[in-house]
């Protein structure tokens, strides 16, 4: 993709990737899901996932997995809140560009 993504935009893209499991979901899923839309490396999520820890939207939990723990990360209300706002907010703005795209001249 050209177009850059704002540290909003990959946040809300994240919250909505891990709302979609009740349960929650772990990295690399989390990794993969996001990929769908844009290109991005787990070394970039991770801190996004940290991020939004430490904000409150989203809690952790480990389970074995093959001999080895998992980390597993789940929406907290705070942050369905928060994804709530920034899909309001992308529905106004992607309203908006695609305004100006289709745009008669």
């Amino acid at each position: 993709m050209i177009f850059n993504t704002g540290a909003a935009l990959l946040d809300a893209i994240v919250l909505a990737v891990v709302s979609k499991e009740a349960e929650g979901t772990y990295g690399y899923k989390i990794t993969q899901d996001v990929r769908q839309a844009l290109e991005v490396s787990e070394s970039t999520l991770y801190p996004v996932l940290r991020r939004l820890q430490k904000d409150g939207c989203l809690d952790t939990y480990d389970r074995e997995f093959g001999g080895r723990n998992r980390r597993y990360y789940q929406i907290t209300e705070v942050g369905s809140i928060q994804l709530s706002l920034y899909k309001a907010e992308w529905k106004v703005y992607s309203t908006k560009i695609n305004n100006l795209f289709n745009e008669k001249q």
